[in-house]
């Protein structure tokens, strides 16, 4: 080892300290001489039984164990938060930095050297790579990948989209309550997340774009033994980046996000990527802001034919190549000089890689090439006006096309609760042309910033045989999520944007191509109702949730922490603990 080793902090030496630190590792099992001047590799681990995406994640870290020891290091596993899409209330997204600031400080105040990211489900990704941009010592990230496709009366189902899908199907009755009983038992038929280009998957899509995961790993099925090979060549892998000192500030550069934000459009990858790409990039001090999304969208084909947006599902898509066939197809609107964990260049990684045809013609459905995109410009918009002064999205692949220019009159629900309560009343006023409104469902108004966003569309519309309308909100929606959705209306209701003020009847107007949403109200009467407008009370007095909503900032700028976000490259420094009594 050519670097001096962080651990030796705690493990070196005759003091009383270094004594008690190497007792403890006997306490264990463990001979500190065995590992003298070797790199202590922590593996932490997001597993947990109230996360049924990761599950299989005990398994990849004992594989990742044996990859450590196999290159010399000692590995130490540790547990940190996992954050579980199905049963974390109200979302797993409030509790999104609080997971980074515990793997920060995790890493901060323990011997560790490196450390191997491991995890799956939607906010564990972006969790652990705030924490490691923060943290900056040598890391690699391993995901669990996605779950088994299951099988429905002879049709495959993906998991989130066909939920929603067939829950409409319930409300207005073309399928029976028996029906939907039995689908539960077969749309999530394994360990993993979820199988359609969802958060999930396309976060940890992002993390091999960004150069922090094994170029062709993220999409290997959960099930897959390829994903256990993997998980020890990543335990070898990060032994050899800490003899390299390469971290995540070598990685995690400006154009690094570039070629990640395009990759996200190619994908047609879920909108909750634009959120969490600017928290982590944030981190390191790299502004991302909502504009140069929509720029690098503008002249980024969308390719990928995954659900939601398109038909296929996640083992379809690595059998086509995965990540590096997408990254292949757009190489010229990457930089290429981007390193990645493997200490090798973007272009260098791009070399082996290619797209496979899934049909006897020779073309693939599942990965289009450059001359027949499913669209020419990006999966994803951002639209701006006075009814979202600061920016709000739209997933355009995922929406009606005839509803992307659309002019209606607001039916607005004050907050989810009321939504919910009169959604199905059938004396809703509400019609084919109507807009839909929910307030009070951003990152402060929950707090958490909820998947609140796919308003259902109601009853007595499915009935008619209504699909979709345009909705609006402050909140966000399931990356598996589908329909002509505006999310992340900033600045939010509960923090006084124009969005708080919008009443019954209310004519807005949504122009995706012109990126304009507009409500239709003179300057002097908005400006009379926002001056009229108090924000609503909350009922946390105390605890986190207090903490979160006094603190967390919109969602055009990640939603991290204010006190989290450095301010200048002088914040970057990682302060060590002082290594003495404890």
């Amino acid at each position: 080892m050519t670097t001096p080793l962080r651990s030796s902090q705690w493990f070196a030496g005759h003091s009383e300290q270094a004594f008690q630190h190497r007792s403890a590792l006997r306490s264990m099992g463990i001979d500190p001489a065995d590992y003298a001047g070797k790199p202590v590799i922590g593996i932490a681990n997001s597993w947990s039984e109230l996360n049924n995406c990761n599950r299989n994640l005990r398994e990849l870290a004992d594989a990742v164990k044996r990859g450590v020891l196999a290159a010399g290091g000692l590995p130490l596993e540790f547990p940190t938060m996992s954050l579980g899409e199905e049963f974390m209330k109200p979302s797993a997204m409030l509790y999104r930095n609080l997971m980074a600031m515990e793997v920060e400080e995790t890493l901060r105040s323990n011997p560790v050297d490196g450390v191997v990211l491991l995890c799956n489900c939607d906010k564990t990704t972006p969790a652990q790579l705030m924490a490691a941009a923060s943290a900056d010592l040598p890391a690699i990230q391993l995901n669990g990948g996605p779950r088994a496709v299951g099988s429905w009366r002879g049709q495959a189902v993906g998991s989130g989209t066909d939920i929603w899908k067939y829950w409409d199907d319930v409300r207005s009755g073309k399928i029976t309550e028996a029906d939907w009983n039995e689908l539960e038992a077969c749309i999530a038929c394994s360990a993993g997340a979820c199988n359609t280009m969802g958060t999930a998957s396309t976060m940890t899509g992002l993390s091999e774009a960004l150069g922090m995961m094994f170029p062709g790993t993220s999409s290997i099925p959960a099930t897959d033994s390829r994903r256990l090979a993997v998980a020890e060549a990543t335990g070898r892998r990060i032994v050899a980046m800490v003899g390299e000192d390469l971290r995540p500030s070598r990685i995690l550069t400006p154009v690094a996000f570039d070629n990640a934000v395009r990759v996200l459009h190619a994908l047609g990858g879920s909108t909750n990527a634009i959120v969490h790409l600017i928290a982590i990039a944030g981190r390191r001090n790299i502004r991302l802001p909502l504009r140069h999304f929509d720029e690098l969208a503008r002249d980024t084909p969308f390719l990928v034919n995954l659900s939601p947006s398109g038909k296929h599902l996640m083992d379809a898509f690595h059998a086509a190549g995965g990540i590096p066939a997408v990254m292949r197809e757009i190489a010229d609107l990457l930089n290429g000089d981007s390193i990645t964990v493997t200490g090798r260049t973007i272009d260098e990684e791009l070399q082996s890689a290619r797209s496979f045809p899934s049909s006897s013609l020779g073309t693939s459905d599942v990965i289009r090439d450059r001359a027949n995109p499913l669209s020419p410009g990006g999966a994803l918009a951002v639209i701006s006006g006075n009814l979202a002064p600061n920016g709000a999205v739209i997933k355009v692949s995922a929406a009606s096309p005839s509803l992307l220019r659309h002019r209606g009159r607001a039916v607005v629900f004050e907050n989810y609760e009321d939504m919910l309560r009169r959604i199905d009343d059938p004396a809703l006023p509400v019609d084919g042309d109507s807009v839909l409104v929910l307030k009070n469902a951003g990152p402060m108004g929950v707090p958490g910033f909820p998947e609140w966003g796919m308003i259902p569309v109601p009853r007595k519309l499915l009935e008619q045989g209504v699909t979709d309308l345009v909705r609006i909100s402050d909140s966000r929606m399931s990356g598996t999520s589908f329909g002509t959705v505006v999310l992340h209306v900033c600045p939010e209701s509960a923090a006084g944007g124009p969005l708080a003020v919008v009443r019954d009847g209310d004519a807005i107007e949504l122009d995706v191509a012109n990126r304009r949403l507009h409500l239709e109200v003179s300057d002097d009467e908005l400006d009379r109702r926002l001056r009229a407008w108090q924000p609503p009370p909350s009922s946390h007095r105390r605890g986190y949730p207090r903490l979160y909503i006094d603190h967390v900032l919109q969602a055009d700028e990640g939603c991290d922490f204010d006190f989290l976000r450095p301010a200048s490259d002088d914040d970057l420094q990682f302060v060590p603990p002082v290594v003495g009594r404890s």
